[in-house]
């Protein structure tokens, strides 16, 4: 579970990146891969000076290709700011550093990165479609559920909205990776558990692979307090390469055949 030093005053103060209460925020945390050729470049949105109408059209703009574009060996990540690079620079992130080791190793597996800052799993579910019909990825990494836990969302809409997505993902032949996330017990250590235990079900019953902790080796390392932003919320660029560590493996067996 997450130490001690994150607690109700430092997730309050984190909702602002989190939450994406403003469209601004969420537009420029948006990053992609133009899925042109097998490179796997990871680019990231520029502001915008004008607000657009909706940050999910801005995402849907800047991260998906046009229909055919993408190549046949697509990795899709559909998360939030901890996938969106939050805080840090751009191209540093774990899915940034994702496609780097895909370059190196598996040069005809390229990355796809739709995740916004401040996004909740309706807010993904909403999305998947119209990236699974664009896209059509052999698999999708699934990232979300926490901004769920901090606006005390109903666990069952959450676990509702992951296994639909899964399910989505399962019709167009796409293996999925769920990454699980844990809380700090502020919010009652029974809805805590409840949060750490849903992806356990949801994994299980859906026969996938999951990641059981996104931040393990950073959240409850002895020097945690180190490894966030000023916010305790969000990991320093630092601490990506341990994130990709942790969803590596998953990652990585879930490519076997293709």
């Amino acid at each position: 579970m997450w130490r001690r030093d994150f607690n109700l005053g430092a997730l309050v103060v984190g909702l602002t990146g989190l939450l994406g209460l403003r469209a601004a925020s969420a537009q420029n945390n948006v990053i992609s891969s133009r899925g042109e050729g097998m490179d796997g470049d990871v680019i990231s949105t520029e502001p915008r000076r004008r607000r657009a109408p909706s940050p999910y059209a801005n995402a849907m703009n800047n991260a998906v290709p046009p229909p055919g574009s993408a190549p046949a060996a697509t990795i899709l990540v559909v998360g939030d700011s901890l996938s969106a690079e939050y805080g840090i620079t751009r191209g540093k992130g774990w899915v940034a550093l994702l496609a780097a080791k895909l370059r190196a190793e598996r040069p005809d597996v390229n990355v796809m990165n739709a995740s916004i800052s401040g996004d909740t799993t309706a807010g993904g579910r909403a999305r998947l479609p119209a990236l699974l019909n664009q896209v059509r990825p052999v698999m999708v990494v699934i990232e979300l559920g926490g901004n769920d836990a901090l606006r005390g969302l109903d666990l069952t809409s959450t676990q509702k909205n992951l296994e639909a997505m899964i399910q989505a993902s399962h019709e167009v032949n796409a293996r999925v990776v769920l990454v699980g996330m844990q809380i700090p017990p502020n919010y009652g250590p029974d809805y805590s558990t409840q949060f750490s235990v849903m992806f356990h079900q949801v994994a299980k019953r859906n026969n996938i692979s999951l990641v059981p902790f996104f931040l393990k080796g950073i959240a409850d390392a002895p020097d945690a307090a180190n490894q966030f932003q000023p916010d305790r919320i969000h990991p320093r660029e630092e601490a990506h390469p341990r994130m990709l560590g942790n969803v590596w493996p998953d990652i990585k067996k879930n490519l076997q055949g293709h």
